[in-house]
């Protein structure tokens, strides 16, 4: 078995590095275009867009928004915790990996306007993703949180608001 580690995969792949955390390429970009989807944005984007993913454990990615849904989908190494604030507030977390006897799952859905970031909870690993946003990933549609913003809003996730926030942004 060959096992591979994240700069294997960092090299291997051309990822860079993601100014949410981790590292990414985009991989596919449909041809097909949408323009103005229910009032979201403005001009148009790809009908869907996807990226490799990787997320090293000393690594967070930090809590961000996106203004369409984006599946995630398990491909190599540690399990990965998706951290997600829905739009009601509510916490919630989703172990994507191949473990399903002990809750993880092999994909996930993470719903368009909910607040969210990952983190590898093993310790010296990595977790390699797939990731697919539709309506198509676009940066003006990316925002990014300080730990200030988010704690003036949901002060009730505290522990984990300062685990995967910035004191001030990139």
């Amino acid at each position: 078995m060959n096992k591979q580690t994240a700069n294997d995969w960092i090299k291997g792949l051309q990822l860079e590095a993601h100014p949410e955390g981790g590292f990414f390429r985009s991989t596919f970009s449909s041809e097909e275009e949408i323009t103005d989807f229910n009032g979201r944005f403005e001009g148009q984007r790809s009908l869907y867009t996807s990226i490799y993913f990787l997320l090293r454990s000393q690594d967070v990615s930090h809590f961000h928004r996106l203004k369409s849904d984006e599946l995630w989908y398990y491909h190599a190494g540690s399990s990965l915790t998706v951290h997600l604030i829905h739009e009601n507030g509510k916490y919630e977390e989703i172990k994507l990996g191949l473990d399903i006897e002990n809750g993880e799952v092999p994909q996930a859905k993470v719903p368009k306007n909910a607040i969210f970031g990952s983190s590898v909870m093993n310790q010296n690993t990595y977790s390699l993703v797939g990731c697919m946003v539709s309506p198509g990933f676009d940066f003006a549609d990316f925002e990014l949180f300080t730990q200030d913003e988010l704690l003036a809003q949901y002060p009730q996730h505290e522990e984990v608001i300062r685990k995967l926030t910035y004191t001030e942004l990139p």
